[in-house]
């Protein structure tokens, strides 16, 4: 918390998805499962907590795929919002409200919040030159540009970016532009935008983010810094299209709101939704504490423009901390959506039926908290088996099923605790404390690292006690390890419900103990205004310290040496976590190699098609000196100890002759034998080799630089002189 501040309760937004494709695993790690973690750690500790997102459903990219689709854009949205919205829900990540940018009282919203800052006179008008369609007669957004990339001569790249090599790039830079709506070249043509002068707030956010909130991870500051330092310009923040929010002021026909405005008003609009009589609370009071859960492409808009935004309307709270990621790899190449190159979360449910906090957990303990990491699928399956499943897993089933072998299913008594049983037990404080100081600061790797030590101690614990062995000879020493060993199982029930919190379900049923709940926020929440209360967010159980009371558990009672009373009955042992077999992750690493040899053959494909630029001019007079002639291929064979020159014995009509060609990486001596070709007869001869070498075969290259040798597509005669 800032400065020691006390606040009254936490609001927790995340990056509105994009519904134009479902969300993968890059998504899931850089913001999703760290956010519903802290979320979740609130909750079990009983603070007044509110989780919002939505899909982001605005914007050019969903405007180009209905038109590759040949339907709407609400037909995109519509079909995407529920695949990511089904994701979210199958991954245990649970917002309060998950809504969209399409909604009614989101365009109300977002609406309201331009006309207020248009009658202030917060924005200012700019004319400019944009690229227009001609045989479309519409305005051109980058996205809808297309042409080569200067950087690296890829075709097809964006008038915003370039996917191939990943430049930022606008459309004056691209070479050969042209409309993905007819195909035409655009042209400029003159244009007025609404602009917030992000100028006007700099000193603000100097004094703001640089001053006040240096505690931000560094990668979020650093950002920051080097946006402020170099000068912030106006940003439009209105834009000529037909998918969108309507610009709500006179003068506006055919613009809509920038999706970059208007997308993070979907915070305050779901927010809105959800609790429409008492929204304000979380949003204008001081004793709110406001948390962004992003990526790092999206630090600029929540740290500068948004608190812009805010700062310009007034009245609103504005971010406490912006945890932003770094980004997800997979298999050691970047995630990319267009060329399939994800691990799609919707399809690792169909996949990995009931893993869910698998997925969970190696995403958290691979987490790219500071620098990008890489996800891989061995190591996924490494952290299922060898950790999950031997160490967690293994623990409690045993813990459970020698309870019910030698207990009938029933928390025996304690007895006299030796040194070893006291000091496990006063390790799980210390475990505690370190835990929840890695949460609260956003380290969710090394808090995971913390639960897991847990579970560690207690296969160390059970290990080292052996009660099957003290079994034999004296059950009050087994009562007494088995006990402090249900304490343990407790608090994993505890500790792991932020990271898997479908086995820490499960393990709680097995305790036959449940999870105090979090506030109810609709509580209160009345058909109208009118009889509306304030203090409709109200606790649902209250659990008396260090105490599963009428089997409750809540973040309080983890490291409480007594969770559960002797004599508490528990349920038989199940399996918290299963093996993953190698067929299974064998069967993914198969689908990304077919991917990958899809995206290579495409790729040579677009490069065969690139052409290489004139040269220059020549004189018809130097042309007429070539001697361009046809020939036949009498012998081939390859030039010893080299890799890619063949010798070739020619009958040119004039003369039997040889060339030595650098062609065998393309063509064996077999596929030369009896080949007409074209060759280009007077060059000078040259020593290759040893071989003397009169005259160079014509070959065509590619923009993939293979080569293609040049023949007649009919016979003709040896020595036939080609001009």
């Amino acid at each position: 918390m800032s400065k020691n501040q006390k606040f009254a309760r936490t609001l927790v937004t995340c990056a509105l998805p994009y519904a134009n494709g479902p969300v993968h695993i890059g998504h899931l790690a850089g913001v999703y499962v760290p956010a519903d973690i802290y979320v979740r750690y609130l909750r079990m500790r009983g603070e007044d907590v509110l989780f919002i997102c939505g899909s982001d459903e605005h914007g050019v990219p969903i405007t180009i795929k209905a038109r590759a689709e040949g339907c709407t854009p609400q037909d995109i949205v519509d079909r995407y919002h529920k695949i990511i919205k089904d994701s979210f829900t199958g991954l245990g990540i649970n917002f309060d409200i998950y809504s969209r940018t399409s909604s009614e009282i989101h365009h109300k919203t977002s609406s309201d919040f331009f006309r207020k800052l248009w009658e202030e006179g917060k924005f200012i008008t700019q004319e400019s030159e944009q690229y227009y369609d001609p045989e479309a007669k519409t305005f051109l957004a980058d996205r809808y540009i297309t042409g080569k990339c200067p950087r690296c001569g890829h075709e097809g790249a964006y008038g915003d970016q370039c996917e191939h090599c990943g430049s930022t790039l606008s459309p004056e830079e691209l070479i050969d532009p042209h409309s993905k709506l007819s195909g035409a070249t655009p042209i400029k043509k003159k244009t007025s935008h609404w602009y917030l002068p992000l100028n006007d707030y700099e000193q603000w956010l100097n004094c703001w983010i640089l001053d006040g909130h240096k505690e931000w991870r560094s990668t979020v500051y650093g950002q920051c810094k080097s946006w402020l330092v170099g000068g912030l310009q106006p940003r439009a923040v209105s834009r000529d299209l037909d998918w969108g929010v309507p610009v709500p002021v006179p003068g506006a026909e055919g613009k809509v709101l920038y999706v970059w405005f208007d997308a993070p008003i979907g915070y305050i609009s779901n927010t809105k939704e959800l609790l429409p009589y008492s929204w304000e609370k979380w949003w204008k009071s001081d004793d709110t504490r406001l948390i962004h859960f992003i990526g790092k492409d999206n630090i600029v808009f929540h740290c500068i423009v948004f608190p812009s935004m805010l700062k310009a309307h007034g009245g609103y709270v504005l971010p406490d901390n912006v945890p932003a990621n770094e980004f997800l790899n997979l298999e050691g190449d970047k995630i990319s959506t267009s060329r399939n190159w994800a691990v799609w979360a919707h399809e690792y449910l169909k996949d990995f039926p009931g893993k869910a906090d698998v997925m969970r957990y190696v995403l958290t303990a691979n987490a790219p908290e500071t620098k990008d990491n890489d996800f891989s699928w061995k190591e996924f399956q490494t952290r299922n088996n060898s950790e999950l499943v031997a160490i967690f897993g293994n623990f409690v089933n045993r813990a459970i099923v020698l309870t019910h072998k030698y207990f009938e299913g029933k928390v025996p008594p304690r007895g006299v605790l030796t040194e070893a049983d006291k000091a496990v037990l006063a390790e799980v404080p210390e475990i505690r404390r370190s835990l929840e100081e890695n949460l609260e600061g956003f380290r969710f790797r090394d808090a995971l690292k913390d639960a897991m030590a847990l579970a560690r101690l207690g296969n160390k614990y059970i290990s080292d006690s052996e009660p099957w062995k003290t079994a034999k000879e004296d059950m009050g020493r087994t009562g007494t390890i088995l006990n402090v060993c249900l304490q343990l199982c407790a608090d994993l029930a505890i500790a792991f419900e932020p990271f898997t919190p479908a086995a820490a379900e499960r393990l709680r049923g097995m305790l036959k103990v449940g999870l105090a709940a979090g506030f109810d926020h609709r509580a209160g929440e009345q058909q109208t205004e009118n009889t509306y209360k304030e203090g409709e967010a109200v606790a649902l159980h209250t659990v008396p310290e260090g105490k599963a009371s009428e089997g409750t558990l809540k973040w309080d009672t983890l490291g409480s040496t007594e969770i559960l009373p002797e004599g508490w009955e528990i349920a038989p042992a199940e399996l918290l976590f299963e093996k993953i077999e190698d067929a299974a992750i064998d069967a993914q690493l198969e689908r990304l190699a077919r991917i990958k040899a899809e995206n290579e053959a495409a790729a040579k494909a677009q490069l065969a098609k690139q052409v290489e630029p004139q040269k220059a001019p020549v004189s018809f007079d130097d042309f007429g000196r070539m001697d361009i002639r046809t020939a036949t291929v009498l012998e081939a064979e390859r030039v010893p100890k080299t890799d890619k020159l063949l010798k070739l014995t020619i009958d040119t009509g004039i003369d039997r002759r040889v060339i030595v060609s650098g062609i065998a990486e393309y063509y064996s001596p077999e596929d030369m034998l009896g080949k007409q070709i074209c060759i280009l007869a007077n060059l000078e001869p040259r020593t290759i080799r040893g071989i003397e070498s009169k005259g160079m075969i014509l070959m065509a290259k590619q923009g993939d630089g293979s080569m293609r040798f040049i023949t007649p597509q009919e016979a003709v005669a040896n020595g036939a002189v080609i001009g």
